[in-house]
């Protein structure tokens, strides 16, 4: 009887263990701006650490999760359709601040190794098939792009002084 009791107690600690771990993930996956579903298959451990610290350096958290607890997650967080990319050994990287990160440096790894493929994902809470995935990989970050439009946006000017410059020089 009490080895009954004990197996109850036991399960009862991991479904409540179960219970926690699928809330902080679903808080993650609520707080991500990107998230992007990877099957790592065939990665060795020199190619995944170089991932993980590439990763790590664009602020980007990268876990092998149990495919049931970040599926149940996603589901909770209110993402349908996941059960066919939650298959298979799975690893999710969540982005909290740069919605293409994520997608941008594994699509790049993905180039070199020719072993990760990306299953899915989310950006910016809109879920997306790896065809979608893979082109927000296409698109430059945050800080580029802004960099990009800044330029835009003072081209004009800098020829306006530079012609103003060069009228004032011929006049001199």
């Amino acid at each position: 009887m009490s080895t009954q009791i004990n197996e109850l107690q036991k399960e009862t600690e991991t479904l409540r263990l179960k219970k926690e771990q699928v809330a902080v993930l679903e808080e993650k996956v609520k707080k991500a701006a990107g998230i992007v579903v990877v099957d790592y298959r065939g990665i060795s451990v020199e190619e995944d650490t170089k991932l993980r610290s590439a990763l790590r350096e664009a602020g980007v958290e990268y876990k092998v999760i149990k495919n049931r607890l970040i599926l149940r997650a996603f589901k909770n967080s209110g993402y349908e359709g996941f059960d066919k990319v939650f298959e298979g050994p799975t690893a999710v990287a969540f982005s909290y601040d740069d919605a293409t990160a994520p997608a941008r440096i594994i699509s790049e790894n993905m180039k070199k190794l020719n072993k990760l493929a990306i299953k899915g994902g989310v950006v910016e809470n809109q879920a997306m098939d790896a065809a979608g995935i893979n082109k927000i990989a296409s698109i430059p970050s945050k800080t580029v792009l802004v960099g990009q439009l800044l330029g835009l946006l003072t081209s004009p000017m800098r020829s306006l002084a530079v012609a103003l410059s060069e009228v004032a020089k011929k006049q001199a």
